[in-house]
Parts: C-alpha cells; sequence; structure tokens
C-alpha cells in the first residue's frame, strides 16, 4: 500500500493502525529471512505505537501527518535505546542515547519507526555485501543485488515490507539501490535535511533522504524530515518549499542530457530505455539540449579522493577508548590496533589507508587539494549549465543489478557503479531517480537532477513521469 492507501484506510476506518501494522510485521516474518532487508525489526515498540494511535483517533485527538504509516530506517540513524550499528562489528552492540532529527521529526508525525535495514559497513559500498550482519538480496531477483549502501530500505520498499524507507546518500547510497531495485529515491539539496544523529560517513557529501514506491510518498516523508535544525551546522537557514506535486505540463521544459552520460561506461541496451523515458517528455513539448561537461568524466576520481579523507578523518573517532566494541591489547596503542584490525572489513580498512594516504604530508598537494579544486570547478560548470537548462537528466547507474558476488573482489568495478551518481553530491544538488522501465525484468532508473533549491520541481517531474 501506498501512504495515501493506508492513511485513506484509516480515514474511512476500514483498517485500524494495529491491522495495518500487524499486515507489514508478518510479511517481513514470513519472508525477509530470505531477502536479509532488516537487521532488526521493532516487533513489540511497533505494536504499542499502534495501539497507541488507534486509542487516540478513538478519543478523536489531532494526529500527527504520518500517523500509523511504518517506516523503515537505515542503520546509521540513531534511535534511542536502540541499536545503531552502522552495519558494522565495532558497533555490534552500541545503544544510541538519543534520537537523530529525522527520527525526532518521524516520531513527532507519528509514523511507526517498524526497524532498521542492513546496509553496506559504514555506508561504503554499492552493493549490501560489506555487511557485518550479512548480504541483502534484491527482491526482483534473489541472485542479484539490491545496490547499496542503502540496499536494506530498498530491498524493503521493493518487497512491499514498508511503505518507505529512509536511506542516506554519500555517492548515490539512495538513488542507485532504487533503481536496481526498482523504487523511488530522493536525495534532496545537500542540507535540506538535517544529518544530525547520522553516523558520518563523509561529512561534506552525506544527505538522507526517502525511499518509496512512488514519488508522492518520498515527497510526503521529505515534507516532515526536511528543514533547517539548529543542531547541524551545514543545514539551510530557510526550508526548502515542498507544496503538493503537481502534474503540470512540461511543455517548454529544456532538458540537458549530458554527452559523456552516454559513453563507453553504459550497457547500450540500458541506454536505450533511458532514453525512451526521456523521448517521453520531449513527446509533451519538452526540448532536449545537448550538453558537454568533460569534467564530469573526472567526477569518479574525485569522489574517491576525497570521500576516503574524509571517512578516515570521520573513523578516528572509533578508537576503542570511548564506546563500541574493545578489543583487548597490553598498551593503548595495541587496543586501538586490536580493535580497528578485527572491528572494521576490509572495504573499510581499504578506504581509511587510502583516505590517510591522500591527506599524508607530501600527497596532500598532489592528491587532496587537487581533488577539492577540481570539485569546485565541478560545481561551477554544473551551476552554468542550469542557465541554460531546467533540468539534466539521464542513467542512474551504467547496468542493472548484478550477481552477487559478481564484483565483490573487484573494487574499482564495482566503483564504476556509482559514476552517475557521484556528481550530485559533489555538486550538492538534488537528485530524483524513477523507475522507466527494465531488462529482462530487471529494473533500469532515469535520473534528474536540478540546481541547489530545486527539490520541488524534481519530484514534479518525477511525478509528471509517473502519471504518464
Amino acid at each position: 500500500m501506498t501512504i495515501k492507501d493506508i492513511l485513506k484506510h484509516y480515514e474511512e476506518g476500514s483498517m485500524t493502525t494495529r491491522q495495518v501494522v500487524d499486515g507489514y510485521l508478518e510479511k517481513i516474518g514470513n519472508e525477509d529471512t530470505d531477502i536479509g532487508a532488516f537487521v532488526e525489526v521493532f516487533e513489540a515498540d511497533a505494536r504499542l505505537q499502534a495501539d497507541e494511535i488507534d486509542a487516540r483517533r478513538e478519543r478523536g485527538e489531532d494526529l500527527g501527518p504520518l500517523a500509523g504509516v511504518p517506516i523503515a530506517i537505515k542503520d546509521n540513524m540513531l534511535v534511542m535505546g536502540k541499536v545503531a550499528s552502522g552495519g558494522s562489528r565495532i558497533l555490534e552492540n552500541y545503544n544510541a542515547t538519543y534520537n537523530s532529527t529525522v527520527v525526532e521529526r518521524l516520531k513527532s508525525a507519528d509514523a511507526i519507526i517498524i526497524g532498521r535495514t542492513n546496509m553496506d559497513e559504514f555506508a561504503s559500498g554499492s552493493s549490501t555485501e560489506t555487511s557485518h550482519f550479512g548480504i541483502t538480496k534484491n527482491p526482483i531477483d534473489k541472485t542479484r543485488v539490491p545496490g547499496g549502501s542503502s540496499g536494506g530500505s530498498a530491498a524493503a520498499v521493493a518487497a512491499g515490507f514498508v511503505p518507505v524507507a529512509l536511506g542516506s546518500d554519500t555517492g548515490g547510497s539512495i538513488r542507485q539501490p532504487a533503481s536496481l531495485c526498482g523504487v523511488v529515491g530522493f536525495k534532496p539539496t545537500y542540507g535540506a535535511v538535517s544529518r544530525f544523529g547520522l553516523m558520518a560517513m563523509a561529512s561534506s557529501f552525506d544527505q538522507i533522504g526517502p525511499m518509496a514506491m512512488n514519488v508522492d510518498d518520498a515527497a510526503a516523508v521529505l515534507r516532515v524530515i526536511g528543514g533547517h535544525d539548529p543542531q547541524d551546522s551545514t543545514s539551510h537557514s530557510e526550508d526548502v518549499a515542498l507544496p503538493e506535486l503537481a502534474s503540470d505540463s512540461v511543455k517548454g521544459l529544456k532538458i540537458g542530457v549530458p554527452k559523456q552520460f552516454f559513453n563507453e561506461n553504459i550497457d547500450p541496451v540500458l541506454a536505450s530505455v533511458v532514453k525512451e523515458a526521456i523521448d517521453k517528455y520531449v513527446a509533451a513539448g519538452a526540448e532536449i539540449i545537448e550538453v558537454d561537461l568533460p569534467i564530469l568524466e573526472s567526477a569518479l576520481a574525485m569522489y574517491y579522493v576525497i570521500m576516503p579523507a574524509e571517512l578516515s578523518s570521520n573513523l578516528n573517532r572509533y578508537d576503542a577508548l570511548q564506546y563500541g566494541r574493545v578489543s583487548a591489547g597490553e598498551t593503548i596503542n595495541a587496543q586501538v590496533k586490536a580493535t580497528r584490525t578485527e572491528g572494521f572489513g576490509n572495504e573499510i580498512k581499504r578506504r581509511v589507508l587510502l583516505g590517510t594516504f591522500v591527506l599524508s604530508a607530501g600527497y596532500v598537494d598532489a592528491y587532496y587539494k587537487k581533488a577539492v579544486s577540481a570539485r569546485q570547478e565541478l560545481r561551477e560548470k554544473i551551476e552554468e549549465s542550469f542557465a541554460d537548462v531546467d533540468v539534466l537528466m539521464g542513467p542512474t547507474t551504467p547496468t542493472v543489478a548484478w550477481k552477487l558476488g559478481e564484483k565483490f573482489d573487484d573494487p574499482l568495478t564495482m566503483y564504476l557503479a556509482d559514476i552517475y551518481t557521484v556528481i550530485a553530491n559533489l555538486a550538492g544538488i538534488p537528485a530524483l531517480s524513477i523507475p522507466c522501465g527494465d531488462i529482462e525484468g530487471l529494473p533500469v532508473g532515469l535520473q534528474l537532477m536540478g540546481p541547489a533549491g530545486s527539490d520541488a520541481k524534481l519530484l514534479d517531474l518525477g511525478h509528471w513521469y509517473e502519471q504518464l
């Protein structure tokens, strides 16, 4: 069911919150053992909250806009009193001492947090195969990956375990799994949704956003979780306006299609599916303008210099001295080394080593500072392109979902899965992935990117495509 369906049942009295929650919990219990979308399901809490909402509704009390809507959250967002592991062994027994802002706002809206979803360790991965708690399978084809790092959230929505879930997007971790699982994924403008209580992976990239079966549901959740938060220094001082979605005419819309999106990196069949989707806008009166942005060819390289540098800095806090897992050692240094060696997986170690290297004396100028400078140039070029076009469109991913284990031991090939998504994170702009077709039953995603603050415009354009 969609959020609108659920709320209509409540309004008509055809279903109670408890019935809805029990239905979703039963489905999770019956099917998730084979998919692995959830790390933990909050069954008792969800049922208790459902009963409380039913009682309040019976008494005629005012309820929040998401009252009784079950929502899953990625395992890197804090829920007070619950384990928050970030998919890592080093935090497998860490209990959160406060709520993240997004969780606090969902609770204030009377949404029901039904559980925490699996993810690549500390959001480092593109397939949800690096989690300490096991892999997640793609519900469309259980022999394939769901994408990552928010693969658990994408799988939970695609499998019908929840109508909507939250993910975090550092280089495509909402949009890429959304594309591979055939659901909607939205990365808001950087700063539009608070990061307070989100485990930092790469702080200048990270952004929380919704994943849902349709754009309308994603927008409904974004209205609740978005907006200024004084506890997040990167939070926008002004809220992003997000009115009800409209399916207005797209006549006159100028669509920029970067030529760098359709090169040797993309599956030619997938490219044709995406072009057919863009042509639907053109058939309704939009105009395609080819955009030449050579700097996009360096976007992935920039990202994989800056992101590991920020990650290696952020993960310094997991030192066995403050919280989390502790391994024995005769000295403090030995204890920290043992804890991090046993607590971190191979992909995290790889990125920490890379990040520490590019920040080290003698290399910081050659790599990190150059990447930061190039990132600024990319931002400027992207901004300049929006002087001529309203939106950029192209593929979300270069391929459909691949087989489990197929790329796990080939990190460079795995990193290419994010080649089209890292651009929005580097530039800090909003980006939306919507299902636009399939290849032999495997979903394909269309990605829309707009200038900073154009969140509502992108959601409207995605909604238009859905209605079509």
